[in-house]
């Protein structure tokens, strides 16, 4: 699939509550706040729609001046599924696939994004293209199939379409990442401390 015609759908309306009132998606990361990283990598692949907390919120400043749709969900307090359920409902008619970015991933790279946009191909019977770690363990991002749509605009609390992607264990098509980028993700002040001084190493 061309670049340019897969949308994104970036998942930032989670509370960071294991962050003891830090915002893990506003640590710096690459010298920017980690949501506006991933927004920009994201804007790589297609037109973006960032899920986002009822506004004012500060991740909303962290997105300023780049060309992202941005998205309050007003239930964001119910889990992923309310910002899957928001997301998948905003997306222009017709589109053939899309995919689904955690906002929370600081390693992923641009080339890891299209790598998984270049392995989509809606001719076939293909449904998920997930990412994975080099060893083969499933992770982010994931990108649907327009015949999950539906389904996914139904999701309710927190995993994540989890019951979508075992819907159509069958029809996946994984796409392996450099080491550990599909699933490294930072929930704690610790887990970030002990990240960046990997990262100075």
């Amino acid at each position: 699939m061309t670049e340019t015609s897969l949308p994104v759908i970036l998942l930032a309306a989670g509370a960071s509550s294991r962050m003891r009132g830090r915002d893990k998606l506003l640590e710096e990361v690459d010298g920017q706040p980690l949501l506006r990283r991933q927004a920009r990598l994201a804007q790589g692949v297609g037109p973006v729609i960032v899920a986002l907390p009822p506004a004012p919120h500060p991740r909303y400043t962290a997105l300023t001046g780049l060309e992202v749709t941005a998205l309050p969900v007003a239930d964001a307090t119910e889990g992923m599924g309310a910002s899957l359920r928001a997301a998948f409902a905003a997306l222009p008619a017709q589109t053939p696939a899309a995919m689904v970015m955690l906002a929370d991933m600081p390693e992923l790279q641009a080339e890891d994004l299209a790598r998984l946009a270049e392995a989509v191909d809606t001719g076939g019977d293909t449904l998920i293209w997930r990412a994975t770690t080099m060893g083969g363990a499933p992770g982010h991002p994931i990108v649907f199939a327009a015949a999950l749509f539906e389904q996914l605009t139904q999701l309710t609390g927190d995993d994540g379409g989890r019951a979508v992607v075992q819907s159509a264990a069958d029809r996946v098509c994984l796409v392996p990442l450099p080491g550990d980028r599909a699933r490294l993700d930072l929930d704690t002040p610790e887990d970030w401390a002990a990240w960046r001084c990997r990262m100075k190493d």
